[in-house]
């Protein structure tokens, strides 16, 4: 496994954490001012810009889920697999340690340091089935762009687009993970631990299933 794919996995994610719990953040000091929108765009265009970044070093992953969907349909093997996630979840741990001394702790709190979490009238099972159904079509699109070898190159463009898209449609039903390292960094950092399942197991499931289709189905020759 080389080092620098593993270094860039872990700045890919340390970036795309930093700027989504950062934004949350930012919009709590200006009351709401930014909104769900600009939340959305500077996660999306954050992803966007880091996994174009390192796709040439590591696949731009950046993301635990979206590496077990790749490992499922054997483009990577187990070992990289382990050393990217490891990567990924340090990015994100580092990410909010480093916002800790960025942002007022009393507005980082307002907002439980940026962890996703069920929304109100919301079930367990309508936040999962979200998870699952949105990280299915990022798995879709990124494995449809960064590694379908018949598809014109665009970087991440698209899959930060619809990262950006999904975030908006799922942040009042799960708060809009579809990656278990953002959920991971803020947790483990605030100790807000609730229903942290389902922002493993609805991601991994999302793009095992996405991988999958795409593998077995789309991608024959």
């Amino acid at each position: 496994m080389k080092q620098k794919a593993l270094v860039a996995e872990f700045i890919g994610t340390f970036a795309f954490v930093f700027v989504s719990v950062g934004t949350i953040t930012a919009d709590q000091m200006l009351s709401g001012r930014l909104g769900p929108l600009a939340i959305a765009l500077a996660s999306g265009v954050t992803l966007a810009a880091m996994m174009s970044a390192t796709a040439a070093l590591s696949g731009g992953h950046l993301n635990p889920a979206i590496t077990f969907g790749v490992f499922l349909a054997r483009k990577i093997d187990r070992g990289t697999a382990i050393g990217y996630i490891f990567s990924q979840c340090l990015g994100a741990l580092l990410a909010m340690l480093a916002l800790q001394f960025t942002m007022p702790a009393m507005s980082a709190a307002a907002v439980w340091f940026g962890v996703p979490k069920v929304g109100v009238y919301i079930s367990t099972f309508q936040a999962l089935a979200a998870e699952i159904v949105l990280t299915f079509l990022l798995m879709f699109v990124f494995y449809g762009t960064m590694i379908d070898q018949r598809a014109p190159k665009t970087g991440g463009l698209f899959v930060g687009l619809v990262y950006a898209v999904c975030l908006l449609v799922a942040g009042p039903i799960s708060g809009g993970a579809f990656n278990p390292a953002r959920h991971f960094g803020p947790a483990l950092i605030s100790g807000i631990v609730d229903n942290f399942w389902i922002y493993w197991i609805g991601p991994a499931a999302g793009a095992a299933l996405a991988a999958l289709v795409y593998n077995l189905i789309l991608d024959r020759q």
